[in-house]
């Protein structure tokens, strides 16, 4: 796929609003969460904000398939798919730290082709598609440049069981660069995109986690990739790369592969 044609473009800024409704309305009230399998969060406002999607694009794109962090995906085969993650950061969303987040993605023939990351609560949102710049509430924004890791502004998850398996890699990463941030979920990606945070390194990702990021910060300069240095796809291994400047990316690989 080329450009990305703008009517996807206003949809998914559509599906956006719709779940900032939803997710304002619960936001720092008391709520019922259950505890999935995985030993992760899941809130009424996750639920109810990803069926509502879901019946927007059944309603709009009957033919597209809908990939979901909450619900069983439909038409997987379909050329198109749109990938939901009703709150990426479920956490800071229940802490009442509005560093969660919306994700919405779409893939052509699992290639990222458009990509939102939207904040409800400070009403921040990183539009990225091919064929036109990534904005930041409807403002061209560009990564900043940044050749060498001893000038990277790093920034990581928390120290997590599901990061545990790499904290040797990932220290070696953190001690190359010029400082290391901690947490700051899918805000981080919008604010790499601006220019402000030079590297981002995560693990154990789904889809619906990474897929927005490809277009958004790659549609503003920056480059995302598995730690092969591999393009993302639907079926990349969840271990992901993003630099604001692609001459990072091959130092970073390195002090993750030692």
């Amino acid at each position: 796929m080329g450009n990305c044609p703008q009517e996807f473009i206003d949809f998914a800024n559509r599906l956006a609003d719709t779940a900032g409704d939803i997710h304002r309305q619960y936001f720092r009230k008391r709520v019922v969460v259950e505890i999935k399998p995985d030993g992760s969060p899941v809130t009424q406002a996750d639920k109810d904000s990803e069926r509502v999607l879901r019946e927007l694009i059944e309603r709009t794109y009957p033919d597209h398939g809908i990939a979901g962090e909450e619900y069983p995906t439909v038409r997987e085969d379909a050329a198109y798919t749109w990938v939901l993650d009703p709150i990426d950061g479920t956490k800071s969303f229940l802490a009442g730290i509005p560093m969660f987040g919306i994700l919405i993605a779409l893939a052509h023939h699992g290639r990222f082709t458009l990509g939102v990351v939207d904040q409800p609560i400070l009403r921040d949102r990183w539009v990225g598609a091919n064929g036109h710049d990534t904005t930041f509430n409807g403002t061209a924004v560009r990564t900043r440049q940044c050749g060498s890791l001893a000038d990277a502004v790093l920034c990581i998850s928390g120290p997590e069981d599901r990061t545990k398996p790499y904290d040797d890699q990932i220290a070696n990463l953190r001690h190359a660069v010029k400082w290391a941030r901690y947490g700051a979920e899918c805000y981080a990606y919008g604010l790499l995109a601006s220019g402000f945070i030079d590297l981002i390194v995560d693990v154990d990702l789904d889809g619906h986690d990474f897929g927005p990021l490809d277009p958004v910060v790659g549609n503003a300069g920056g480059i995302a990739t598995d730690w092969q240095g591999n393009p993302l796809t639907m079926n990349s291994d969840g271990r992901i790369i993003v630099a604001g400047d692609a001459r990072l990316l091959k130092d970073t690989i390195a002090c993750l592969n030692r």
